[in-house]
């Protein structure tokens, strides 16, 4: 794993580069004609919703509102950093043309049981100043990053007003790599009325001798929100002076996630082992999630399966799977899912605390073609909380466990059975287990 904020040793997928104008949409690499033909009516890319009716349905409640160069409204608030051109990145606020309370717009832990309509909705509906500027500038920010460190720090909706180049334009364009965003244009002017600011936050940002992984920790456990940290981080708000800077969004996503649940784990290997199985079964944005605790030392591994006609599987016509897996000691190299993998070792890991055990952990995800549009990593750290906060089905064996697998998935058992390496070892075990006690 890279070093805090820094890039990662391959790239991860994200933004459409600067100028893309481009959706890949499963067919339409094959046949050009192919929306042009469907025009929503058909579905014919074999979604069960149009992907372009949803963006410009966000798109087309914004624009009308975001008249001119100039804006003026709330920020949720909401900053972003591009990775693109690293070290210089393109760095703004998320401004929303509606005045008040627009915290819910940049707020994921507040979007379970939302519909991907909502979530394209609450993102569309936030224009995107940019301007670009080196990673190193947040050491000693002047101007507007001084202006969007102090954004980080807000406890609730500040007034804000821009100005830009020019008026900002919402490309009817997708892309399977990316989140959806609203409105972009690069800005020139920015006021910010910060009323209240987070006082944990507010008190480490000052903090210039404390080291950002033990701020990030410390923040968590305070009970500030994870995606009001990783905001923070990502403006360069945290760390030892000489040492902050920008993060790209993405980045420091996967960065909180992973400090955070390591941190966990280090308290999770030293508790009690669990003496049951436990199974979590949840449905979410057409997301099937298969989560078990199985009796033993820590263990952990993720493994997800897409459908045809799905984000990452736009192209051929049979499922594919991938995971990844650790061991008690956890893991030196980047998960090849990438994000999705920490931001689920976050959420198991706070759930082995809650149990005070430690436990071998399954994540089973299998995503069918209902998720039309890249969400964020946000889907799979808080579904999985959800999914986790609920009663467990308490099982009493692995047989048990495997046949609630054919019970939830539509693969084979028996695909599942060759990927997980975690259920190999745990059946390999149960039969040593059971060599002894015949032998003895």
């Amino acid at each position: 794993m890279p070093a805090l904020g820094e890039p990662p040793p391959f790239p991860l997928p994200g933004d459409p580069a600067p100028g893309s104008l481009t959706y890949t949409i499963p067919g339409l690499r094959d046949d050009p004609t192919l929306c042009l033909r469907c025009r929503s009516a058909q579905l014919l890319c074999g979604k069960p919703v149009c992907p372009i009716l949803v963006r410009y349905g966000g798109l087309s409640r914004t624009l009308p509102m975001v008249q001119g160069s100039e804006l003026s409204g709330s920020s949720p608030p909401g900053v972003f950093v591009g990775r693109f051109g690293y070290p210089k990145v393109s760095v703004g606020p998320l401004l929303s043309p509606i005045h008040g309370d627009t915290m819910l717009y940049d707020t994921p832990e507040e979007w379970v049981g939302r519909s991907v309509q909502e979530v394209v909705g609450f993102r569309t509906g936030l224009v995107r100043g940019t301007r670009s500027m080196r990673v190193s500038e947040a050491d000693r920010p002047t101007g507007l990053l001084e202006d969007l460190q102090l954004l980080s720090l807000s406890a609730e909706s500040p007034e804000a007003e821009a100005t830009f180049r020019r008026p900002p334009r919402g490309h009817l364009a997708l892309s399977d790599s990316s989140p959806p965003f609203g409105p972009t244009a690069a800005i020139e002017g920015f006021r910010l009325d910060v009323r209240r600011v987070d006082q944990h936050l507010d008190r480490l940002a000052s903090d210039t001798d404390a080291n950002a992984r033990i701020a990030v920790d410390e923040l968590y456990h305070r009970g500030v929100r994870v995606s009001r940290i990783q905001r923070a981080f990502s403006v360069g708000t945290l760390g030892r002076r000489g040492r902050r800077k920008l993060v790209p969004t993405r980045w420091s996503i996967t960065a909180v996630d992973d400090l955070l649940s390591k941190g966990n784990l280090a308290k999770v290997r030293h508790l009690p082992e669990l003496s049951e199985i436990l199974l979590y079964r949840y449905t979410a944005l057409d997301n099937r999630w298969f989560l078990a605790f199985l009796p033993g030392t820590y263990r952990y591994e993720s493994i997800e399966t897409w459908y045809p006609n799905t984000l990452w599987n736009p192209h051929t016509e049979r499922v594919v799977m991938m995971g990844d897996h650790e061991g008690f000691h956890g893991r030196t190299t980047y998960a090849s899912i990438g994000g999705c993998y920490y931001a689920a070792r976050l959420a198991t890991s706070e759930a082995l605390l809650r149990l005070q055990r430690q436990a071998g952990v399954l994540v089973f995800r299998e995503v069918h073609p209902g998720e039309i549009l890249p969400l964020g990593v946000w889907n799979v750290r808080e579904h999985i909380r959800e999914a986790l906060g609920r009663p467990p089905e308490r099982l009493a064996s692995l047989a048990e466990l495997i046949a609630r697998m054919g019970e939830t998935f539509t693969i084979p058992i028996e695909r599942w059975l060759r990927q997980s390496a975690v259920l190999h070892d745990a059946r390999t075990q149960r039969r040593l287990e059971e060599f002894d006690r015949a032998a003895s």
